[in-house]
């Protein structure tokens, strides 16, 4: 005979509810883990703006976005050729229209979770900021990859994405 587990009242609880309550305890569970995610990429206060163009490769050029109200943001990834996993490359931030009190870059994969990889830049002055990143390694060929970059300015947190793809060596 198949053993019924009491609740406090003293009265056996059915199979199904026990499956409802852990699923519901699951489902909290991923809750929270998505949200503690969000809240650790620090992105909720952050205005974004599109790219200037859909298809810029950081791998040749810098990429541009407007911010709106004269404000640009240009990103470049100087890197002897095409940029690849685990290099150190060197990235560099410029900001004209406004002033800014300091930038980042995230690496993120765009269709798969690889985990967050920031890049705090340093402040050279006259709008342009300067550190190094990394793109992780990825088992696949060829890995999407978005940089997202963020600059704190006295009219809040600005933000633009340029897509760029690694290819595995």
């Amino acid at each position: 005979m198949p053993q019924r587990i009491l609740s406090s009242t003293g009265a056996a609880r059915p199979p199904l509810l026990r499956l409802l309550i852990i699923l519901t305890l699951l489902t909290l569970a991923v809750a929270l883990w998505y949200l503690t995610r969000y809240s650790l990429r620090d992105e909720a206060g952050v205005q974004w703006s599109p790219p200037v163009e859909d298809r810029c490769d950081l791998h040749a050029a810098p990429c541009t976005a407007r911010l709106g109200q004269g404000i640009t943001l240009g990103l470049a990834v100087e890197s002897d050729g095409p940029i690849r996993a685990l290099e150190r490359l060197p990235l560099e931030v410029r900001l004209a229209g406004i002033a800014a009190e300091s930038a980042r870059v995230d690496f993120v994969g765009r269709d798969m979770d690889m985990g967050l990889h920031r890049f705090p830049l340093e402040a050279m002055g006259g709008g342009v900021f300067r550190g190094e990143g990394q793109v992780a390694i990825c088992t696949e060929a060829v890995m999407p990859w978005r940089a997202k970059v963020v600059v704190d300015t006295p009219q809040g947190r600005l933000g633009s994405w340029f897509d760029f793809e690694v290819a595995r060596r």
